[in-house]
């Protein structure tokens, strides 16, 4: 991996538990009951959060942009989440679920002049975003931009976060791996456990499928474990990637770059020493 692409990396490491707090915070689950949505599970709100900007969205659309997500699984959530409340609805509580997650995160920080540093910096990168043929990314970056720094700062996160996941679901195409696939290869390259990626409601029988389909390709042995051509191939949609997030961030120059690292390490602390966070996800963070 080119230092370029390293740096890249890192910052997707110290940014995406900033965006993902939303998932998992209890003033989000208040804000997602409020709204009318069963907080039994956490699927309803999740699927309303992040496909809110999307508009009212249909299961295809929905499922495409997500991409890893079973098809029904998806279905049974969206459009049903807009019959609930309307995405702009949703959006509106969006923003008072982040608020309220980060003003408890972080107390006094989310007032200080460093957090509105960060947050000055992550924007800049966030408008330099090129979103073309990027939903998830798209749709974040026509939201309109709040006046406060610290919603500033989870705006211009998860419009760069959801570049990122774009430009992930692209190499997975290019290296042929369908959804399902996608997730057998990754859990196989080490990634994460199966029953992680279960959360994406796949079948036993899908899940035995696309691992089969892999073992023909060579991808996989007949262990379920990744051949030297399945790690290559995983590296090459990692490093494509990596370089498909990389353009954004050339706004910054290495001392900038290097003073967001600075700024952003102790709200990264305060986000995994949450305890909201699971230790394990789809993502692969700091496995691959």
């Amino acid at each position: 991996m080119s230092e370029e692409l390293g740096r890249v990396r890192r910052m997707w490491h110290l940014l995406e538990p900033l965006h993902a707090v939303l998932y998992y915070a209890p003033e989000a689950v208040a804000e997602a009951a409020a709204l009318g949505y069963r907080t039994d599970e956490r699927w309803p709100g999740y699927f309303a959060w992040r496909a809110a900007p999307l508009g009212e969205a249909d299961a295809g659309r929905v499922a495409d942009a997500f991409y890893s997500f079973s098809p029904a699984m998806v279905s049974e959530y969206v459009p049903a989440v807009w019959s609930v409340a309307s995405p702009g609805a949703v959006l509106a509580a969006r923003t008072r679920a982040v608020d309220r997650t980060y003003r408890k995160l972080l107390g006094d920080v989310v007032d200080g002049a460093e957090l509105g540093e960060a947050a000055a910096l992550v924007r800049r990168v966030a408008e330099a975003v090129d979103a073309v043929g990027r939903p998830l990314a798209a749709a974040n970056a026509a939201l309109p931009w709040p006046k406060e720094p610290h919603l500033v700062l989870w705006q211009a996160a998860t419009v760069l976060r959801e570049h990122r996941g774009d430009g992930h679901l692209a190499a997975l195409v290019e290296a042929g791996l369908d959804p399902v696939e996608s997730l057998v290869s990754f859990a196989a390259v080490g990634a994460a456990r199966p029953e992680v990626f279960a959360s994406r409601g796949w079948g036993e029988a899908e899940w035995r499928a696309a691992r089969q389909r892999l073992v023909e390709r060579g991808l996989l042995d007949g262990d379920g474990a990744a051949t030297e051509a399945g790690r290559a191939l995983r590296a090459g949609v990692e490093r494509r990637t990596d370089e498909a997030a990389a353009e954004p961030w050339r706004v910054l120059g290495e001392v900038e770059r290097e003073r967001l690292v600075e700024l952003l390490g102790p709200l990264w602390v305060a986000a995994i020493g949450s305890g909201m966070l699971p230790s394990e996800t789809t993502l692969g963070i700091g496995k691959v």
